[in-house]
């Protein structure tokens, strides 16, 4: 099977613009992202943006495909970007803004997918702080499967929390198919794109991890990463 790690690459952020280019330890936040993904199993890593100077940031040690900028949403950009790939390619879709993000951590999750019975695999880590709505919150049952997604510390009264890690991974066929449904209400309510899988019944299976990365989607963010970055080993 093809595996293929997507980088969905958007310049225009609504918290952040042009975060992606921004310096982190000496070279752009999505850099870091990308030669993560080169280091893992993957057979080819594809960064799809709307943006020519994320794709200069980027073109010299991976593979860029232009997007249009009215994509609505990471996904979007993916399934527009991936469309002529083969149904059965295993597609890793890898957040440009995560760049603690590190080859073994990719090859987790492809492993993790390769177990099968889900359409929609990602990432949760145990955490006791759940104020923060950038950080989102995950439900699961008995087996693994997600239950709920939510910016609103859940479940009520909670010691531990887990920490939704926003990367996917799938089939194309899959985020073909994912990216067509209409969006759901809950989805709109959270602001949060994975409530569309569970509204309309598809399954999400979730591995807990000790993986403690960051997305990058304030300026607090960054400079709270290049802190981790350049200094002292904890």
């Amino acid at each position: 099977m093809l595996k293929v790690v997507g980088i969905p690459a958007r310049y225009a952020s609504t918290r952040f613009p042009g975060k992606l280019l921004a310096p982190l330890g000496g070279k752009p936040v999505i850099r870091w992202v990308v030669e993560a993904a080169v280091k893992s199993s993957a057979d080819r890593v594809i960064v799809a943006t709307d943006d020519p100077r994320i794709a200069e940031a980027v073109e010299d040690i991976c593979e860029v495909r232009m997007t249009p900028a009215h994509l609505p949403s990471g996904t979007d950009r993916l399934a527009f970007a991936l469309r002529d790939l083969p149904d059965d390619t295993m597609v890793l879709n890898l957040q440009g803004d995560e760049p603690f993000a590190t080859a073994d951590f990719v090859d987790s999750l492809f492993n993790f997918a390769a177990e099968g019975g889900a359409h929609i695999y990602t990432v949760a880590y145990p955490s006791p702080h759940a104020g923060d709505p950038n950080r989102v919150k995950v439900v699961l049952d008995s087996r693994g499967y997600a239950l709920y997604f939510s910016r609103s510390p859940v479940p009520y009264g909670a010691d531990t929390y887990l920490i939704h890690v926003g990367v996917y991974a799938y089939l194309k066929g899959d985020l073909v198919r994912f990216s067509r449904l209409p969006p759901s209400p809950l989805e709109k309510y959270e602001r949060l794109e994975q409530l569309r899988a569970l509204y309309n019944g598809w399954r999400v299976r979730v591995k807990v991890s000790d993986y403690r990365g960051f997305g990058i989607d304030t300026p607090e963010d960054l400079e709270r990463a290049e802190r981790l970055i350049t200094g002292p080993a904890p």
